[in-house]
C-alpha cells in the first residue's frame, strides 16, 4: 500500500494557539459589528451531505447514487435542497417512538450479550455530542457508557496507538459511544501536526485490519461521521461565542480548525479511501439540522441491529414498612436544615 502523502507546513502547537487568538478577536470583532448570526439553533435550512467511495460514486447510505462531489473542499458538505424547520412537537413525539425502541435494543443487547461500540466523528460543532446525549437519555447507564477521552498522558504515548481505546471496549451486555475515537490520528493529529507522517501512515494501513479484527472477535462496530456545512459550522461557532455557558466548548484546536478547513476535508476524504471498509463501513449523518440528524441516526442504528421484545416480568411492588408498625417516631423537620424555596 502507497503511504499518504503527509505536509510539511502544518502548525506547530505553539502556532496554532497564535492562530486560535486572532480567530477569537475575528470572530468578536465581525459579532460586534453584525456581520455574522448568533444562533446556531435557530437555523430553518438543512444539507444534505454527498459521500464520495473509493467507487468514484456519491451516496448517503450505499442505496441512493447521484453525481460525485466536484470539490475536496466540499466533498462531504454539499448543500442540497433546504426544507423546513422541524417544529418541536413532531421532533418529540418522534423522539419518544424512538426511545421506546431503544429501550427493546437494551433489553435485547442484555439479553443476548452483545457488545456494540458505536464511534461519533465529525467536524467541530458538528452535533455529536449532542446526538449521543440523546441517545444515551434513553439508556441505563449500567449498559450503555460514553467515553471521550482527552489528551494522552506521557505515558500512553510510548503504548500501541489503540492501546487506550481497547481499554475501554464493551464486555457482554454493553454498550459502548466513543465521542471521538482513534479517529483522532487522521484528523486532527495529522492536520495540525501533531503526530509524524509515518505515524499517520501506519494508522492508515493498520486501522482496517484493526477494525476487522473487532468485527471478527464479534464486536458489533458501527461509525457515524457528522457532516456539517461550512456555514452552520460558522454559525454554531458563533453562538457558542455568544453563550457563556457554551464557551467552553470552544478550544483553542476547534479555533484553530477554522483556519484549516479545506486540509481537514483531504484528511476526511483520505481517511475515508482507506478505512471505509466492508465489515465496518462509514455512515454519514446529514447534520446541518440537529434535530433531524438525532432521529435519522438513532432510526438507522435501530435498524442496524435485528433484535425483539425480550418477555420481562410481572413487577408487583411490595407492601411499604410503616413507622406505626414498627413502633418508630422520627424526629421534627425542624430539626433539619432546609435550603431557601426561592423558586
Amino acid at each position: 500500500m502507497a503511504k499518504a502523502k503527509s505536509r510539511s507546513n502544518e502548525p506547530t502547537a505553539g502556532t496554532a494557539e497564535l492562530e486560535s487568538a486572532a480567530v477569537a478577536a475575528a470572530l468578536a470583532a465581525a459579532i460586534v459589528a453584525g456581520e455574522l448570526v448568533d444562533s446556531a439553533d435557530e437555523v430553518d435550512d438543512d444539507v444534505e451531505p454527498k459521500r464520495v467511495t473509493r467507487a468514484g460514486v456519491v451516496t448517503a447510505e450505499r442505496t441512493r447514487e447521484v453525481e460525485p462531489a466536484d470539490s475536496a473542499e466540499s466533498a462531504g458538505d454539499d448543500v442540497a435542497p433546504r426544507r423546513k424547520k422541524l417544529k418541536a412537537e413532531v421532533y418529540e413525539a418522534e423522539l419518544s417512538k424512538l426511545a421506546v425502541e431503544l429501550h427493546k435494543l437494551e433489553d435485547w443487547i442484555t439479553h443476548k450479550g452483545l457488545r456494540i461500540v458505536l464511534l461519533f466523528e465529525g467536524r467541530d460543532a458538528a452535533g455529536k455530542g449532542g446526538a449521543i446525549k440523546t441517545i444515551t437519555a434513553a439508556l441505563n447507564p449500567r449498559v450503555a457508557r460514553v467515553v471521550a477521552l482527552g489528551v494522552p498522558t506521557e505515558r500512553e504515548k510510548t503504548q500501541w496507538y489503540f492501546q487506550r481505546y481497547v481499554a475501554h471496549f464493551p464486555a457482554a451486555g454493553e454498550v459502548v459511544f466513543f465521542d471521538r475515537s482513534w479517529y483522532n490520528r487522521s484528523g486532527v493529529e495529522h492536520v495540525m501536526g501533531f503526530c509524524t507522517p509515518d505515524e499517520y501512515d501506519e494508522f492508515l494501513r493498520s486501522c482496517p485490519e484493526f477494525e476487522r479484527m473487532l468485527v471478527r472477535s464479534g464486536i458489533l462496530l458501527f461509525k457515524y461521521w457528522f457532516s456539517v456545512s461550512e456555514e452552520e459550522q460558522e454559525r454554531r461557532f458563533v453562538a457558542r461565542l455568544n453563550d457563556p455557558t457554551k464557551r467552553w466548548k470552544l478550544s483553542p484546536i476547534d479555533l484553530a480548525s477554522r483556519t484549516k478547513w479545506v486540509d481537514y476535508s483531504r484528511a476526511k476524504d483520505e481517511m475515508f479511501s482507506y478505512t471505509d471498509i466492508k465489515q465496518a463501513p462509514w455512515y454519514v449523518v446529514n447534520a446541518d439540522d440537529k434535530k433531524r440528524a438525532r432521529l435519522n441516526m438513532i432510526r438507522h442504528f435501530l435498524s442496524l441491529v435485528p433484535y425483539e421484545a425480550v418477555p420481562s416480568k410481572e413487577i408487583v411492588l411490595p407492601p411499604r414498612q410503616t413507622e406505626k408498625r414498627e413502633g418508630y417516631m422520627r424526629p421534627p423537620i425542624t430539626d433539619m436544615t432546609w435550603i431557601p424555596e426561592e423558586y
